[in-house]
């Protein structure tokens, strides 16, 4: 037999797990051990483990030898490679291999077996090896094919693309006029970092002046008082715009302030003093300062953009001022007006100027969507809810050779191993090979399995499959959910509304603020509620611990709901901005209805989060009870008191606004 008869039949038989779910168990603990061997001394000890799994058609067999390779990356021999590429060939664990070869080799600057053993990557450093690898083997860059995709935008490069660059600009292709654009863009993005790294690549002058911005965007407020001897030429103005528009961002009382006594210092071009006054306009607004609208009307067209607009909605809303918010909603652009959130608005401004025809017949379109302001817009006109569910029908000859496939085997494994981060980039690795439709059944079995993430985020990246509600809204850990929240003195629609927004049921996300699990609680969080609980605390990895987490989570989110009149609306925002936030914005807008308060949040993270959760309520409760508790009752008034929905409350039916999408079941 070939080598590659030889490797699809081996293929083939690593899909075959034993029957027998003690022997599955038994080969997992033996899996964990080779893996452990691999990586301790003495080395070779995972051989015999690793091939009595082999002979067992255990599926991640490959990953126990790639941690003995990894394990000592600078002693890694190319013979060894070839052997492990050619024995696991189109697996994730050759590539995971593959790649950590070649940055070994970029270590080595052995840019001849480097290039030897190159596939395209979208790991950046690795493409900026092969770029050094080129150039070490007399060859030229080209700026369309290897400069410009790592050029545009604002991204920061690894340090291996600096030899890139620094030979791109050698060789013509990086010039004065492409490296401020880049560090025009970096400003923009407020990358300090990327526009320091891009400045390195001038001189003389042109050099010094963009580290003047650099410094602008570090320190705004000491570059605004150097800024009152600084020489009014061009220069000078641009790193005095960037620092007034980043210090708005951040204090925007002190950038009026500063710009009050060097408006007339400097000569400013007209985009200069666009970016100055946008800034200054947006950043006043997010405040809800006294001066907000008028430093809006004073914004020329040309510096108006769809966020000033947006905002001048929000602060003529906020003001209570009807006709004003009116005129606002007339100057959004074209887009911005296709958009529900904008519709409803319009629709509930129109009905409070009596204009309630024109408000009904809008607040109707709306209501077709299946998303918060349509919810709203449904119970404004007493309307079913536009929900029409649909499920892919199940194909078990389909779901049968799924099972088969070699990389969503492994992805299997590592799920029920625990291994959930590995389980992940396997699935990722698999989807790549499949096409939409073994996609979407690939998702959809997974969902049945009760690995419920893989459904919602491939089924709520496409319209299409929206109406996937079964998959995209999983009812996992169901009793416990239900239980805990009815001691927490919550909705349990609620409580799964906040699973779902918060890690779409991936048990061991982890966010860049620290939060943990499915209810993402934070460590001090976590342990202030299990010492409530009298539960045992061993640490933030505890988090990671499904029912555990779901336990803390609801009790911590029945104290929100304590602390705002037991309202979830005003309780979800406390549990994404913080208690505080919530508190100083009540003091502020408390007057507000709800709906329109939750427009005026200056968050924009926090705004369309509780509207997301209040929306997940509505479809979470419906698959709880067949029919919806509506929205506006979940919304009280600021101020009056709310209970959780009983059993026996009144709910309100769903219903498929149009014939054609009753469908049940979603055809390929």
């Amino acid at each position: 037999m070939t080598l590659r008869g030889v490797t699809l039949a081996l293929l083939l038989a690593l899909l075959a797990l034993p029957a027998s779910a003690a022997d599955r168990a038994d080969l997992r603990v033996q899996f964990r051990e080779a893996l452990a061997q691999a990586r301790r001394p003495p080395e070779g000890a995972w051989k015999r483990l690793a091939a009595s799994l082999e002979e067992a058609g255990y599926p991640l067999v490959p990953y126990i030898e790639l941690a003995a390779l990894r394990e000592h990356p600078t002693r890694l021999e190319r013979r060894e490679v070839e052997r492990f590429l050619a024995r696991w060939p189109d697996t994730l664990a050759a590539r995971d291999l593959r790649e950590a070869w070649l940055r070994e080799l970029a270590r080595r600057e052995d840019w001849t077996t480097f290039r030897a053993f190159w596939q395209p990557t979208a790991d950046r450093t690795l493409q900026c090896d092969e770029l050094r690898a080129r150039l070490a083997g007399g060859g030229k860059l080209d700026y369309a094919a290897d400069i410009e995709p790592l050029w545009q935008g604002a991204s920061p490069l690894p340090a291996p693309c600096d030899p890139v660059l620094r030979a791109a600009r050698g060789a013509g292709l990086l010039d004065d006029a492409r490296i401020e654009a880049r560090i025009a863009r970096a400003a923009e993005a407020g990358r300090a970092g990327t526009a320091a790294d891009a400045a390195r690549l001038l001189d003389g002058s042109r050099r010094s002046d963009a580290e003047r911005i650099v410094a602008a965007l570090r320190d705004p407020a000491n570059t605004l008082d150097k800024a009152r001897k600084w020489p009014d030429d061009d220069a000078h103005r641009e790193a005095v715009a960037w620092a007034i528009a980043r210090y708005a961002r951040r204090n925007s009382a002190a950038a009026e302030t500063a710009w009050a006594g060097l408006e007339a210092r400097f000569k400013w071009d007209a985009a200069q003093k666009n970016r100055v006054l946008h800034a200054l306009a947006l950043y006043r607004s997010t405040s809800y300062s006294d001066d907000a609208m008028a430093r809006l009307d004073a914004l020329p067209e040309a510096a108006e953009d769809d966020a000033t607009r947006e905002w001048r909605v929000r602060v003529a809303l906020a003001s209570g001022d009807h006709a004003a918010t009116l005129a606002a909603l007339d100057r959004l652009s074209a887009q911005q007006q296709r958009d529900e959130r904008w519709r409803y608005l319009r629709a509930r401004i129109l009905d409070k100027l009596g204009r309630s025809e024109a408000a009904r017949a809008l607040f109707a379109e709306v209501a077709t969507q299946a998303n918060f302001h349509g919810f709203l817009a449904a119970d404004w006109i007493g309307a079913p809810y536009a929900l029409c569910p649909r499920k892919l029908p199940i194909d078990a000859d389909a779901d049968a050779a799924l099972q088969r496939q070699a990389d969503l085997a492994r992805a299997f494994e590592f799920r029920a191993l625990g291994m959930l981060a590995d389980a992940r980039r396997e699935w990722n690795f698999a989807m790549d090979k499949l096409d939409p439709l073994q996609r979407r059944r690939a998702a959809d079995l997974a969902s049945r399995q009760g690995w419920y993430d893989r459904a919602i985020f491939a089924f709520s990246a496409q319209p299409e499959t929206y109406t996937l509600y079964e998959r995209r809204f999983p009812l996992g850990m169901e009793k416990q959910v239900r239980s805990d929240a009815r001691t927490a003195g919550i909705d349990p629609a609620w409580a799964y509304a906040i699973i779902r927004a918060e890690s779409a049921w991936m048990s061991d996300a982890r966010s860049s603020a620290d939060a943990y699990g499915l209810m993402q609680l934070l460590p001090a969080v976590g342990k202030q509620m299990a010492k409530a609980e009298g539960l045992a605390w061993s640490g933030a990895q505890s988090l990671f611990d499904a029912r555990f987490n779901v336990r803390l989570g609801t009790r911590y989110l029945g104290l929100m709901a304590d602390r705002f009149d037991g309202s979830p609306w005003l309780a979800s925002a406390a549990y994404n901005a913080g208690a505080g936030a919530v508190a100083r914005w009540l003091a502020a807008r408390g007057t507000l209805e709800p709906d329109f308060f939750i427009e005026t949040i200056p968050y924009r993270e926090t705004r369309e989060y509780v509207a997301r959760v209040l929306a997940f309520s509505v479809i979470y409760d419906w698959r709880l009870n067949g029919k919806v508790l509506p929205l506006s009752v979940r919304m009280p008034r600021i101020g009056q008191a709310y209970r959780p929905p009983a059993d026996a409350d009144a709910r309100k039916p769903v219903a498929c606004p149009a014939a054609t999408d009753q469908a049940t079941a979603l055809t390929p």
